[in-house]
């Protein structure tokens, strides 16, 4: 499995914060952007003031997203270089805009960067959002499909969304994974599956599992399903073995090396008590 190719910071969106009002959420929302390899964070009039260690503390290795966020007084400064601008929001406002899906609006960002362009995604405050003058300067309205019955993100949980839709978009492979599945013991044969189900039925032969006897040839044939359909691999298969051999008792290397260990350790203490000079 082949790693992605990143991209360089310039050919990725930048996340713009609109006077943010908690340093807890500025710090979540870098994290955020470091879990899908976003490296860029503008700030626009965080409301506790910057820098603020708050905000550091809650990047959890997005520190240095934090340390290089740059500061801005209004939505026009901060988007003054960007060539296309998403204004996130939950609400519908009065705008002849675009509306589109944290998904849909991965693809836009992706073909926009391809052709050379800077693109950014505006967030607003956590209590009330973005201004309809706010929104009026971006280019289309992103927003996320929430339940309607309950449409309120915190501002870290909306970029973490929307970096995501970008990441797959970046990966362009939907079983694309970091790492591959652990590589499987051989698949079992049928010769070592049939082995099973004969050490199997016979050690439930000895518990008087099958009662009553005439229901014997059904409750085997829904045992033996049940491991077919699981398509054992041969440690499975080991392992399952093993398994009834305990429950059966019987007597293992393990148990022979600790009788044998048990054994020499009696025979130890008779020896020294053999040796004492019998006086109180």
């Amino acid at each position: 499995m082949s790693s992605p190719i990143e991209p360089k910071p310039a050919d990725l969106p930048v996340i713009i914060l609109v006077e943010t009002q908690m340093g807890e959420n500025i710090g979540a929302a870098a994290r955020a952007m470091a879990n899908f390899g976003l490296t860029e964070l503008r700030l626009i009039r965080p409301r506790d003031g910057w820098p603020n260690e708050k905000a550091r503390a809650n990047a959890s290795r997005g520190e240095g997203i934090v340390d290089n966020a740059r500061l801005f007084d209004d939505l026009r400064e901060a988007t003054a270089d960007l060539a296309l601008t998403y204004a996130t929001t939950a609400r519908q406002h009065d705008l002849s805009k675009s509306v589109v899906s944290p998904a849909r609006a991965a693809d836009d960002m992706f073909n926009a960067i391809e052709g050379g362009q800077r693109v950014g995604v505006v967030f607003g405050r956590e209590r009330w959002g973005l201004t309809s003058d706010e929104v009026a300067l971006c280019d289309s309205i992103l927003t996320i499909p929430v339940d309607p019955a309950y449409a309120s993100l915190n501002v870290g949980q909306a970029v973490i969304l929307v970096a995501y839709e970008w990441r797959k978009r970046l990966l362009n492979d939907a079983d694309w994974t970091p790492f591959p599945a652990k590589e499987r013991s051989p698949q079992a044969s049928k010769d070592e599956l049939f082995h099973l189900f004969d050490h199997l039925e016979g050690a439930l032969d000895e518990v008087d599992f099958f009662r009553p006897p005439e229901k014997r040839p059904h409750m085997v044939r829904n045992l033996r399903s049940i491991f077919q359909k699981a398509q054992l691999n041969q440690q499975e298969i080991r392992t399952l073995r093993g398994a009834i051999a305990a429950l059966e008792r019987r007597p293992s290397p393990h148990m022979d090396r600790r009788l044998a260990r048990l054994q020499a350790q009696a025979a130890q203490r008779g020896k020294a008590g053999e040796s004492g000079d019998g006086t109180d």
